[in-house]
């Protein structure tokens, strides 16, 4: 299968990143970029965007990245750093800026965006199986 469009199929089979109102803004092999806007639902009790909310949309870019090699990848490290604080309706992005594969793992950073500025960064280490991704899966 082509690996560009792995994450369209991903993001079509993920419940939870369509619940959130992840969209696919660009996608070639060992790239992402994702956005989404911040509702009312994802705001802690101060107001601010639930850390979870930037650390979903960064998995998201991470999996999707991992996954345009062509083997299913699964996440086995991940963390993030939360830099700036977000509020509903701010759209952000999640662009994998460095995809380094190795024979079974992969090591990705995601930085996310609110317009260019910097408000997370998340670093993820996946492992690589040996199952391809097939049209039909």
């Amino acid at each position: 299968m082509d690996g560009a469009k792995i994450p369209h199929k991903m993001l079509s089979q993920d419940a939870y990143s369509t619940w959130l109102g992840i969209e696919i803004l660009d996608s070639k092999i060992g790239y992402v970029k994702v956005g989404m806007t911040v509702r009312k639902e994802m705001l802690n009790s101060m107001g601010f965007a639930h850390g979870g909310i930037t650390y979903s949309l960064a998995d998201t870019a991470f999996g999707f990245t991992a996954n345009t090699h062509g083997k299913y990848a699964v996440s086995i490290e991940t963390s993030i750093n939360h830099i700036e604080a977000l509020v509903e309706g701010d759209y952000i992005t999640a662009e994998a800026t460095v995809d380094h594969q190795k024979t079974k793992v992969g090591f990705n950073i995601v930085e996310v965006k609110r317009d260019n500025e910097l408000v997370a960064l998340f670093k993820g280490v996946v492992y690589r199986t040996a199952k391809d991704w097939e049209e039909k899966d």
